[in-house]
């Protein structure tokens, strides 16, 4: 960030990931940023699950941000809020069929954060070559602040 913002350039103060994480698993959407094929953003609001440091979300191959996907998987998620802020870069690529385990988990955590607004998938709802598919974006890089510009925290991931 530029100089006169103030963030802490010590390490006393700064999040834990841990904190990121609880804000990642409780959101009900996440903001998805995608790049159409002219270079235009694309944002949209995307259901998910956050699982093992991934989100897992549905999209139809036919909705604009899969498509742009498809050309480019780079993207970004945020978060809702403005003041307490996690902006994760990474990418999402094509549909995968999750097995047995991680679909009943996925299914699992999906009908708990959504069964109350009628959705609430199988654990078999992404294994078939016509179900649209589950994707799975994973992160590259992470900022946060609950605070700002006092725990201004950059995150790092192996890929």
């Amino acid at each position: 960030m530029p100089d006169g913002y103030g963030v802490p350039t010590e390490v006393d103060g700064l999040l834990d990931w841990s904190d990121v994480v609880e804000r990642l698993v409780s959101s009900d959407q996440y903001w998805m940023a995608t790049t159409r094929p002219d270079g235009r953003p694309h944002v949209v609001p995307r259901w998910g699950v956050w699982l093992d440091d991934r989100l897992y979300y549905d999209g139809s191959p036919q909705t604009l941000h899969v498509k742009n996907l498809t050309r480019n998987p780079a993207c970004s998620l945020h978060l809702e809020s403005g003041w307490e802020v996690v902006i994760v870069d990474g990418e999402s690529n094509a549909a995968v069929a999750p097995g047995p385990n991680l679909g009943g988990r996925i299914a699992e955590a999906m009908g708990d954060k959504y069964g109350a607004k009628g959705y609430a998938p199988e654990p078999d709802a992404w294994d078939g070559p016509d179900t649209g598919g589950l994707r799975v974006f994973t992160p590259h890089k992470a900022i946060a602040w609950f605070d700002f510009p006092k725990d201004v925290t950059r995150f790092h991931f192996d890929s």
